[in-house]
């Protein structure tokens, strides 16, 4: 997700770009990019989508593309290449020093702290709170009504 915001940000430094926990890219409240990863042995398989010309419709959230936001000249080439670099980058950063520089680069490009947020869990329960961060694994932190802390290793967000 990082690699993707820092791509964009390369390419369209005008356009304000967020992550939304744990590897979607906003722009002004609508979806631009996500992405799937998937383990596979000692491999992660990654699978990154953006709306370069369209945006499909989305029932749960609003989405956008590079062209609705005034972005006509970026072609999936010029996007590919930004993005090989920029991951290249990151890739080095964590090799080099560990996760912690990649949690607090993502910390910066997502939404506030304190962002309302529902969290939709693999079995099915739901919780309402507000963003607290991201732990040392990279597992979203999510502050409760009653002033409790929940930590989520996986489920679909949603900005409330």
């Amino acid at each position: 997700a990082i690699s993707v915001h820092d791509a964009l940000r390369h390419l369209t430094p005008d356009v304000a770009a967020m992550l939304k926990w744990p590897n979607d890219v906003f722009v002004g409240g609508s979806k631009l990019c996500g992405m799937l990863l998937e383990r596979s042995g000692d491999f992660v398989v990654i699978g990154i989508g953006v709306n370069i010309t369209h945006a499909p419709a989305i029932l749960d959230r609003p989405a956008t593309s590079m062209r609705q936001l005034g972005c006509e000249n970026i072609d999936a080439a010029m996007l590919l290449n930004a993005l090989t670099v920029a991951f290249a980058r990151w890739v080095e950063v964590w090799r080099t020093y560990g996760l912690g520089p990649t949690i607090s680069a993502w910390m910066e490009r997502a939404h506030p702290i304190g962002t309302a947020l529902r969290a939709e869990l693999p079995d099915g329960s739901r919780l309402d709170g507000r963003y607290d961060g991201l732990d040392e694994s990279g597992a979203l932190l999510l502050r409760l009504s009653d002033g409790s802390r929940h930590t989520i290793h996986a489920g679909d967000i949603f900005l409330k």
